[in-house]
């Protein structure tokens, strides 16, 4: 569990530092323009990942033994099963997603998705592989798999159950990132968005969705946050810093 809680830490210190990192530009709004200083912004940054994703994990957590899902520091999980393979699958994702955007990006007058400038982007990756994993896999795809396997239908059906709920997980994701890319898109109404670019969105956050929750069962949380980690640093850190993007 001091794994569990490090992880968090480092989230909720990662989510306060990017108030700072991100001052002007397209990713955050002026300073006269913020609800609040920037230190009382960072100060709540802070606390919303600790308390309400450091809670909703444990959720999680606690219910990963009783749906079959490997723990956390499962000692039956080698360390290349943790850390490397996950670091390999995250880096041919990040790959695909520059393949990706590049075929998307011409399909619309946007052109390619933009990406946060250095160290930022670095920051948002950490931020991003463990915040959206606890979130959307820890939490909501260990709960609601125990909850319809495990509970309403009685320990039956766990893998079509797991199947239906990561596809949900996946949509979920994908919906979270449409008022950021509307945002750094200037985009007003969601009817502007060009169905290339929605396409674009599903197919890049889905199949991190699903390839991070297959890797979460297997091999637990800190698996899918590898894959989550280093699919951003290769898509957002390396290429969003190489000016080709």
């Amino acid at each position: 569990m001091r794994v569990y809680w490090a992880m968090i830490l480092v989230l909720a210190a990662a989510a306060a530092a990017l108030v700072f990192l991100l001052q002007e530009g397209g990713w955050q709004l002026p300073a006269a323009e913020l609800p609040a200083p920037r230190p009382v912004l960072a100060l709540l940054n802070f606390t919303v990942m600790l308390v309400v994703y450091g809670g909703l994990g444990f959720v999680g957590l606690r219910l990963s033994p009783s749906v079959g899902f490997a723990g956390i520091w499962d000692e039956g999980v080698p360390r290349r099963l943790r850390f490397g393979i996950p670091a390999l699958a995250g880096m041919a994702l990040g790959v695909l997603f520059i393949l990706a955007d590049a075929i998307f990006g011409k399909l619309h007058a946007l052109g390619r998705l933009p990406h946060p400038p250095f160290p930022a982007s670095l920051v948002a990756s950490i931020i991003a592989g463990i915040g959206e994993e606890v979130l959307f896999r820890l939490f909501f795809v260990v709960f609601w798999v125990w909850l319809l396997s495990h509970v309403v239908l009685r320990k039956r059906k766990l893998d079509a159950v797991f199947g239906a709920v990561t596809a949900v997980s996946a949509l979920l994701f994908t919906a979270g990132h449409v008022p950021g890319v509307m945002h750094a898109f200037g985009l007003v109404q969601l009817r502007d968005m060009p169905p290339a670019l929605a396409a674009e969105l599903l197919v890049l956050n889905g199949s991190l969705s699903v390839v991070a929750a297959l890797f979460m069962r297997r091999w637990g949380i800190l698996a899918a946050v590898g894959v989550h980690f280093w699919t951003d640093v290769v898509w957002h850190v390396l290429w969003g810093s190489s000016g080709m993007a």
